[in-house]
Order: C-alpha cells, then sequence, then structure tokens
C-alpha cells in the first residue's frame, strides 16, 4: 500500500474516533449543563396563627362580673320560689278515707303516729310499727339512760378529740371542760353529737357498756322495735318504730330533769373558759312563742340521709291532755314540722271523740 493510502486511512479513522468523543463529550457536557431536576416540593403543614387574647379590659371584666351576679340572683330567686312553693304545699293538710269513709290524715312521710300516754291509745297511725333509722331521736334514750344513772349533775368533764371527730353538729371544743348537766342541755336542744358521746363515754363503763345499757333500757319500757348502735344517732343502725317513740317522747317529757330541758327554746351553756349560746332545733316552740294554741310539752328533731326529717314531740291539747306526735321519714324539714301541726289540729277537731275515750283510728 501506498503511503498516501495509508495516510488517508488514518485520517479517515481519527476523524470517526474524534468524532464518538466529540459526541459522547458534548452528550456529557449536554446532561450537565441540564437543570438537576428540583426535589418534589413537600407540603408544611401549615398551623394556623392564633392571636393572642387580648387582655381584658376593665369594661370587659365589669359586665363578666354583672352577668355572673344576673345569674347568681336569678338562681336565688328560683331556689326562693321552690322554697315558697313547697312550703305552701306543706301547710296544706291532705286527707284521705279510712274503711269506714272516715277523713283520716294523708301525711307525707314514711311514718307516724298519734299517740295518748294518758289512754295508751292510738289515735292515728300510719307504719308505726316498722323500724326505721331515727338519727338523733336516739338522743331521747340516751338521756334517759344516762339520768337513770343518778350521776351528779353538776360535775365537769373534759371533751376529747375523740369526742368530736366527726361530730357533724357540735358547739364544743377539745378540751371543754363542762358539766353534765350542760353536756344534757347540748344533747336535747341544738342536738349537739359531741355531747351525747361524752355522756356515754365518761359513764360507767364507758361507751360500749353504756349502748347496752341504752338497749336495756329499751326493753325495760317494752320498747321491743327500738335497737341501739351509738348515742348520738349518727349511726344509721339506731332504729326504731314510731310506736316506740312515741312513748319514749312520753317518757322523757314526764322526767322531772329532762322535759323542762325539751321544751326549752334558748339556753346558755357555760364551759370552764366561755359561754355557749344555744337555740331548740324543734321550731313548733316557736309556735308556742306566737300563742297559736299548741302547748310543747317536749320535743326533739333528728336527721341524717338514711332516716329523712324526723320529729318526735309531745303536745297538750287546749284545756286537755297530752298527745305525743311522731313523725319520721319526712323529705323536708318544713314538711316534718307542719305534718305535725296538721296531725295536732286535726286531733283538736275530733279531741271530743277521742281523747279519752276507746274509738282509735288508723
Amino acid at each position: 500500500m501506498r503511503v498516501s493510502d495509508r495516510v488517508v486511512r488514518f485520517a479517515l479513522a481519527l476523524t470517526t474516533a474524534t468524532a464518538v468523543v466529540f459526541c459522547g463529550v458534548s452528550s456529557g457536557l449536554a446532561q450537565t449543563s441540564r437543570p438537576a431536576a428540583k426535589p418534589p416540593a413537600t407540603t408544611k403543614a401549615t398551623t394556623p396563627q392564633t392571636k393572642p387574647a387580648p387582655a381584658p379590659t376593665r369594661s370587659s371584666l365589669a359586665k363578666s362580673r354583672a352577668a355572673a351576679a344576673e345569674r347568681a340572683r336569678k338562681a336565688a330567686a328560683a331556689r326562693a320560689r321552690e322554697r315558697e312553693r313547697a312550703e305552701r304545699e306543706a301547710m296544706t293538710p291532705r286527707y284521705k278515707r279510712d274503711l269506714q269513709g272516715n277523713q283520716i290524715p294523708d301525711i307525707r312521710a314514711a311514718a307516724a303516729i298519734v299517740f295518748d300516754p294518758q289512754t295508751n291509745a292510738v289515735l292515728w297511725e300510719q307504719n308505726a310499727h316498722e323500724r326505721r333509722s331515727i338519727a338523733s331521736l336516739t338522743k331521747l334514750m340516751t338521756a334517759l339512760t344516762f339520768i337513770a344513772d343518778e350521776p351528779d349533775l353538776s360535775q365537769f368533764v373534759a371533751v376529747t378529740a375523740t369526742d368530736m371527730r366527726g361530730a357533724s353538729t357540735t358547739y364544743l371544743r377539745t378540751g371543754d371542760r363542762i358539766s353534765y348537766r350542760d353536756l344534757l342541755h347540748l344533747a336535747l336542744i341544738p342536738s349537739d353529737n359531741a355531747a351525747a358521746r361524752v355522756l356515754a363515754r365518761t359513764s360507767e363503763g364507758g361507751t360500749v357498756a353504756f349502748v347496752a345499757r341504752m338497749n336495756q333500757m329499751a326493753l325495760n319500757l317494752g320498747l321491743t322495735n327500738s335497737e341501739y348502735a351509738d348515742p348520738s344517732g349518727l349511726d344509721a343502725r339506731n332504729v326504731a318504730s314510731a310506736y316506740d317513740t312515741s312513748h319514749l317522747i312520753a317518757f322523757v317529757g314526764a322526767d322531772p330533769v329532762l322535759g323542762p330541758i325539751t321544751r326549752t327554746q334558748e339556753f346558755t351553756a357555760h364551759s370552764k373558759t366561755r359561754v355557749i349560746p344555744i337555740h331548740n332545733t324543734n321550731k313548733l316552740l316557736g309556735d308556742t312563742a306566737l300563742g297559736t294554741g299548741m302547748d310543747v310539752l317536749g320535743g326533739k328533731t333528728g336527721f341524717i340521709s338514711k332516716a329523712g326529717y324526723c320529729l318526735a314531740t309531745l303536745l297538750r291539747l287546749p284545756q286537755g291532755p297530752s298527745i305525743a306526735v311522731v313523725v319520721l321519714g319526712a323529705g323536708t324539714s318544713t314538711v316534718r314540722f307542719w305534718e305535725a301541726r296538721h296531725l295536732f289540729n286535726w286531733v283538736v277537731g275530733r279531741s271530743a271523740g277521742l281523747i279519752g275515750g276507746d274509738e282509735i283510728v288508723q
């Protein structure tokens, strides 16, 4: 082959290789010069920006207070209207007919009785032999059992922390030194639970022995539907029937020491260091003060949720003997007092045929 031919082939080969290289470089350059693909945009969760609440102004605070006061006023007015409605309803006596067609009381309470202690006659009753929790009516038996031991009523005793624990209603303080006489007034007039506990604890044998004597006293008096677990009445296991309780209030009302206490409207007890003014929880005593003709010879109130509102009272009929009126398990305090008034008035209206006679209305 001639030199010139080899040169020509070499030139052609070189041209071809250069073209290939150039194309590759051009391709690479093209790829390099192309903008890089942006990553897919991620959607950011945007939380709406909450503007801070503006600080309350004096005007807005005043409006808020005024609105709250108005709501409170309306609520109080509604409660007052409800109390008035309930009072009007309780003031209205309810009656029904017995099997003989006689008009007899139809009370708003679980159990009740009207009992004549002079003749042992039941003048009217409703569920009178049903055992029920009696709350602080228990203190009638506490006082009667305490007096039966013939204590020195002028003796002073100390109130302990145990007496005060969970006492609920009490006018005493731990460390008070107070006489038995004033403790009896505290237990029976404002229904002081700590006072009843002190009477039991400081008696012979302590509280356990005292409660045992309470139950024995009930048996001795023929109160077979009565049972006691503590001296204050806070224990719901203290139970009795309305029939038993009517006899018990008659016994207490006739006692020369206890009777006057249970019909005392106001009293001032004294510890060694302070004066303790107290008021009777029996609102029927206010009727006596108003001169309505209802002469209260004794009484005791009671309430715990298990028992409802209870009342045992001894009332003297106008120019006549006394009757025991017991109301157990009333729905409100107002109802128990009004039902006692209604029962008293019903007996007064029929006294000629009932009191001292043989007729028993049930």
